[in-house]
C-alpha cells in the first residue's frame, strides 16, 4: 500500500531519522554503505563486488573500502566465491539484520511522528 507524503514531509523524516541515527548508539553508516547494506539485506542474492559496484554505479573499490568498513562493524562479510575464485560474495549477518530492524523501527517510529 503505498504512503502518501508530501516532499516535505519527506524531508522531515529523513532529517529526523538521520539525526537519530548520528546522534545514536549504532553505527553511524555514510550513505553508500547504508546503500550496500540494504541492497543485500532487502534483495535476493547472491551479492557481489561486481554485482554491487553495477548497481549502485560505483566502482569495486568504492565498494571494497565500504564493505571493509560494514565488515569491520559485523554488518556484513564477505568470501570467496568457490565456484569462481575472482568473486567475492558479500553474506549477511545477524548484527547487520539486528542493525536494520532496529533501522526499520526508527523510521516507522519517526514516520508517526510527522504531523499530519
Amino acid at each position: 500500500m503505498p504512503i502518501e507524503m508530501r516532499p516535505s514531509h519527506a524531508l522531515k523524516l529523513w532529517q529526523d531519522v538521520t539525526l537519530s541515527l548520528v546522534r545514536g548508539e549504532d553505527e553511524d553508516l555514510s550513505a553508500r554503505q547504508l546503500a550496500i547494506l540494504l541492497s543485500v539485506y532487502m534483495e535476493p542474492p547472491p551479492h557481489t563486488v561486481r554485482g554491487l559496484a553495477e548497481k549502485l554505479g560505483v566502482t569495486k573499490p568504492a565498494i571494497t573500502r565500504a564493505l571493509d568498513t560494514l565488515g569491520s562493524k559485523k554488518l556484513l562479510s564477505r568470501r570467496r566465491d568457490d565456484a569462481d575464485r575472482r568473486n567475492v560474495i558479500i553474506t549477511r549477518t545477524l548484527e547487520g539484520a539486528l542493525y536494520l530492524e532496529r533501522l526499520g523501527d526508527l523510521v516507522v517510529d519517526k514516520a508517526a511522528a510527522l504531523p499530519r
